[in-house]
């Protein structure tokens, strides 16, 4: 892990200074869990004075090209770990994208470890062994005392250390430390955590959840579908690069995507996974 600080009463002058520490984490993980091909992201993990968070750099990557050269990109943020929480707690807020809406819904995640005494080097860090099981999943972490942050990636926090890597036992999801940053000031998610540039997160519930994401999986096309017009048959909509020119052939894409949607059903959180119909 390259870039890390050592010294750990200069990280508690950070902090107390309403500075940002960053850690930016490699995430594999497995879209399909039939298959053995591994997608890669980068993942970010913000530590400040008051409130951690967790997302994907490209987030934050978009944000400043907007700033830099005045655009209004947006970015859409599918790995479903946008969260941040205050210090110290395991009450998350979670964000979301479902079709067009950005939602935002509380959910409290405690997570009781075991420690075991192995121990293992990585680089000039001693890292020692944690094993957990959250969100129907078995999971091992690999922490390091001489980083005195009880934080790691996603929700998997409380650990006496920063957590350096983590990984389910069928290696779903691995993540691994890649480095750290120290930011000057503490550092505004405002434009793409709380909101997805532009469109302010909706609070919404579990129920709530469920209903938007079925909804999506029974229609996603409902936009389209509703421009169709019985007297207008020269209308063409494009979808995936592909044009529809009637209601049948929407129909056909309906059921390619739900077919995908299915296949891609393996989050992190399996035990809340949607069963979605055939």
């Amino acid at each position: 892990m390259r870039n890390a600080f050592t010294l750990s009463a200069l990280l508690i002058i950070i902090l107390c200074q309403s500075q940002t520490y960053r850690f930016i984490y490699e995430m594999q993980y497995k879209m399909d869990s039939t298959e053995n091909g591994l997608e890669k992201l980068n993942m970010i993990l913000d530590i400040g004075s008051k409130e951690v968070k967790f997302y994907g750099q490209n987030l934050a990557i978009t944000d400043s090209l907007n700033k830099k050269f005045g655009r209004n990109s947006g970015y859409t943020d599918m790995s479903g770990q946008v969260i941040k929480r205050k210090i110290n707690s395991f009450d998350n807020e979670n964000y979301i994208n479902i079709k067009e809406g950005y939602y935002t819904f509380k959910t409290t995640d405690k997570i009781n470890w075991t420690i075991s005494n192995e121990i293992k080097k990585s680089e000039n860090y001693t890292l020692q062994k944690a094993s957990t099981k959250f969100g129907g999943r078995s999971w091992t972490a690999w922490f390091c005392k001489d980083i005195p942050f009880n934080e790691g990636p996603f929700k998997f926090r409380g650990l006496p250390g920063l957590i350096f890597e983590l990984s389910d036992t069928k290696k779903n999801f691995m993540y691994t430390l890649l480095k750290s940053q120290e930011l000057p000031d503490a550092y505004s998610t405002e434009n793409f955590v709380e909101s997805n540039f532009g469109n302010k997160a909706v609070p919404i519930n579990e129920k709530q959840k469920y209903k938007l994401t079925m909804d999506f999986y029974n229609d996603p096309f409902a936009f389209e579908r509703n421009n169709f017009s019985k007297t207008d048959t020269d209308l063409k909509i494009n979808i995936n690069g592909k044009e529809i020119h009637n209601v049948d052939e929407l129909n056909t894409q309906t059921k390619s995507m739900q077919e995908v949607i299915r296949k891609y059903n393996n989050p992190l959180e399996i035990d809340k996974a949607v069963h979605y119909p055939k």
